[in-house]
């Protein structure tokens, strides 16, 4: 909490943060965070962002509910309304009051509730992800940038060598070698082992930005006259490192986050697309564009569901970091 004479902005923001009461005459005492989340409701790209990720969060914890409430589940088939051709019967790749986005082609499994679990599957690696990659990034961030000397060399050493592995190769090469140490070419890998060797896959190259970032924030602060006094004190490590230090890192840490999570699902949208994710028994946005490729003249609206989802989820998170970080830049002009 800061105390400080009040010009015409921060008397708005103050305003707007209090819901419209009018602090009195000459001084205001205000916190970061309520001028972030001023700045954040005044932004409409972000509210309107925000309001579609908040939608497609609580679609994907419902996902038992609706499945009951829908009466279909992700693996049922239905061949009888598919035609000679396996090409679902009726308009739109077959929709109807019963099957909302339609079914597939050949197999005859529900769109909507796949595409349901999908976006389940692929929000919770997103996420498992972002938490794990954070959580190392900031680690070795801090501790490399207050410590100095030669952790922080092994620091930026590790980190360089992480970011000169090719991602792709290496996870087109780890992925099904994992898979085969485990299981055999004939034994069928469980869905919960692939998305923990994604989330693994992805912790191991993700956590470098992270790190980098928070490393020369606390490069910046720990010569700040409140760290030299804490110092001086006699504050262990641990107190200079997550109550001195830490909490001055939230903003960037929470940017980073927010951009971090639409890379991952694109991330796993693509290994799954090439076939080194997720399997076809796992609902996943990846296997299904990859197998709506071969009915894109016939059956369009195969690709065009699940596609169209994704780009959104993905689009409004990026909107939502851009919102955010503007709302957390104390300089910011919107």
């Amino acid at each position: 909490m800061s105390v400080s004479p009040v010009d015409p902005a921060t008397l708005a923001e103050a305003e707007a943060a209090t819901g419209g009461d009018r602090p009195g005459p000459g001084f205001v005492g205000r916190s970061p965070g309520q001028l972030a989340w001023a700045r954040l409701r005044r932004d409409r790209t972000g509210l309107v962002s925000g309001g579609m990720l908040v939608f497609f969060v609580l679609v994907a914890l419902a996902v038992p509910l609706i499945e009951w409430a829908y009466g279909i589940g992700p693996r049922e088939q239905f061949q009888s309304r598919l035609d000679g051709f396996g090409m679902p019967l009726g308009y739109a790749g077959g929709v109807t009051g019963e099957h909302w986005f339609g079914l597939e082609p050949a197999l005859g499994r529900d769109i909507f509730i796949r595409m349901v679990h999908g976006l389940r599957t692929s929000l919770f690696i997103a996420f498992a992800a972002a938490v794990t990659t954070a959580a190392i990034g900031v680690v070795l961030g801090t501790v490399a940038g207050y410590l100095g000397g030669w952790l922080d060399a092994v620091v930026n050493w590790v980190t360089d060598l992480t970011l000169a592995m090719p991602f792709l190769i290496i996870a087109l090469a780890l992925t099904p070698t994992i898979a085969l140490r485990f299981y055999g070419q004939r034994e069928e890998v469980p869905a919960a082992f692939q998305i923990g060797v994604l989330i693994a896959i992805f912790a191991l190259f993700g956590w470098t930005s992270t790190a980098r970032l928070v490393r020369g924030q606390v490069i910046a602060l720990r010569e700040r006259e409140f760290v030299e006094a804490a110092r001086a004190s006699g504050a262990g490590l641990g107190h200079m490192l997550f109550r001195q230090l830490l909490p001055n890192l939230w903003a960037p840490i929470l940017v980073s986050f927010s951009l971090a999570v639409p890379a991952y699902i694109t991330s796993e949208a693509a290994l799954s697309f090439i076939g080194v994710g997720l399997t076809d028994a796992t609902p996943s946005f990846g296997r299904m564009i990859y197998r709506s490729l071969d009915y894109l003249q016939t059956d369009p609206a195969y690709v065009f569901f699940p596609g169209i989802t994704i780009f959104a989820l993905v689009f409004a998170f990026n909107l939502f970091g851009d919102a955010l970080r503007d709302a957390l830049d104390p300089k910011s002009s919107r």
